[in-house]
């Protein structure tokens, strides 16, 4: 943060201006010239958004909203060391969020909540006319994801998924080699969300990660409603990280869409594990019978003949990944090793390191703001995913992930339950567009503006 700033006031000093840096200027495509926000959840995530908001000049966070009495005076207190006018304060029960929503002086929201609040906070935040910023996943249900399409569609408000994997570097550079046709056409994709949640899914109630068994009442942070969907779901039950990228990777709702999906889920043991090794067997959570999976692999057919494969992995020891691998008739590439392989570029038979590729290939967002944004959280994926929504509300126009977005790639999670429960029987995919994929055109992804 402090290097973010010292990069504002530098700018401002050296009598350069702010128009280098997104938002931070009265930018001629702008509608608006600030705009107020509220946030709904300033947990872990709801305070890493604000405080990149409370970095730009173009935003007002005018209010606030958590039941937890702790994560508001932080917020309060992010705010007021920011020299920002104190916000109103929402939060006394659960539907007092509507409250915040009924405000004149909130113009758009950013939902931060656990997940079972996503589309009900998100369907109200389009009645009542905010544009509204839903983080991952946006819905748990089918149901749900219709919730989302029906009412922006009723409203005519707008709303964005969150996902800020979009935005990560690799990932927009592999988005630009595909625009360029250096793979060819596109034939297969492989994705998911690889990683180690057993310290995020349970702790000592006081110490948020890394320690302890407990969950649910006796939790805090994400073990207080996190790991329940472990316990009560056997389903792919986070499948945005992943897939979001590769959707727009393959045009998904705009020219292509999923068109069935088959799911089949391993064993559960790591998570029971994981509470006899760090609590003992007489601990009254090793009793606890976890019906997810620990390994959740589901695969997608796409209307234009591409597969996808999503992996869930989250409940054995494992290193990081979201196992990307994006392959066409001429290359590939995969995260996993970064390596590349382009016919007639490549020595045959052997992979390029990836870097020289997504150095050459670099997506002008980041040229243009990569030193900038990679204190603004996750590697610098967060600053351009907040650029994007705020850029987008201000004009109050489409944002690049929409609510066609938020429901096809939810949808995952109710799916692959069903396809499981169901001895991987195929599932059709709802068309969230009711057939104007064929006509949608692509968002331009291969711009410097957001």
């Amino acid at each position: 943060m402090t290097t973010r700033r010292n990069f504002i006031r530098n700018t401002s000093i050296a009598g350069l201006g702010l128009v280098a840096v997104p938002g931070f200027a009265n930018n001629s495509f702008s509608a608006v010239d600030k705009l107020n926000v509220g946030l709904i959840g300033v947990g872990l995530r709801g305070t890493n958004h604000l405080q990149n908001l409370l970095l730009r000049k173009d935003v007002n966070v005018t209010a606030i909203c958590d039941v937890d009495d702790n994560r508001i005076a932080m917020a309060k207190k992010h705010i007021a060391d920011a020299k920002g006018k104190a916000p109103k304060v929402f939060g006394t029960n659960d539907l007092d969020y509507k409250n915040l929503l009924a405000l004149q002086d909130v113009d758009a929201v950013i939902i931060a909540t656990p997940w079972l609040w996503h589309t009900r906070m998100a369907v109200d935040a389009m009645e009542a006319g905010k544009y509204a910023g839903v983080e991952v996943s946006a819905s748990n249900t089918l149901e749900e994801c219709w919730d989302l399409v029906n009412t922006h569609e009723r409203t005519g408000t707008h709303m964005m998924i969150l996902e800020n994997v979009n935005y990560r570097r690799d990932v927009l550079a592999v988005l630009n080699m595909i625009k360029q046709n250096v793979f060819g056409e596109m034939v297969h994709y492989r994705c998911g969300y690889q990683h180690d949640l057993r310290h995020v899914k349970f702790n000592d109630g006081k110490t948020a990660y890394g320690k302890g068994v407990e969950f649910g009442e006796k939790g805090i942070s994400e073990s207080k409603w996190r790991t329940e969907h472990s316990v009560k779901r056997n389903a792919d039950v986070y499948p945005t990280h992943g897939l979001g990228p590769i959707a727009v990777m393959a045009d998904v709702n705009r020219g292509n869409r999923f068109v069935s999906m088959t799911s089949h889920a391993s064993k559960g043991i790591g998570l029971h594990n994981y509470i006899v090794k760090e609590g003992g067997e007489q601990h009254p959570n090793a009793k606890v019978k976890f019906k997810q999976g620990d390994v959740i692999t589901s695969t997608i057919d796409t209307a234009n003949g591409e597969t996808i494969i999503i992996t869930h992995d989250c409940n054995l020891p494992r290193p990081y990944s979201l196992g990307f691998r994006a392959q066409g008739a001429n290359g590939l590439w995969e995260v996993d090793g970064s390596r590349i392989y382009v016919e007639g570029k490549s020595e045959p038979h052997k992979w390029d390191e990836a870097q020289s590729w997504l150095d050459t290939y670099d997506h002008p967002l980041w040229k243009k703001y990569g030193e900038y944004a990679l204190n603004a959280g996750h590697g610098g994926m967060d600053f351009f995913v907040l650029n994007s929504f705020v850029e987008s509300a201000k004009q109050n126009i489409a944002p690049p992930l929409d609510a066609y977005d938020a429901a096809a790639w939810s949808a995952v999670t109710p799916l692959s339950e069903l396809s499981i429960a169901n001895n991987g029987e195929p599932q059709d995919f709802p068309d969230f567009t009711r057939g104007l994929w064929m006509k949608r055109t692509p968002y331009q992804w291969m711009k410097e503006m957001y």
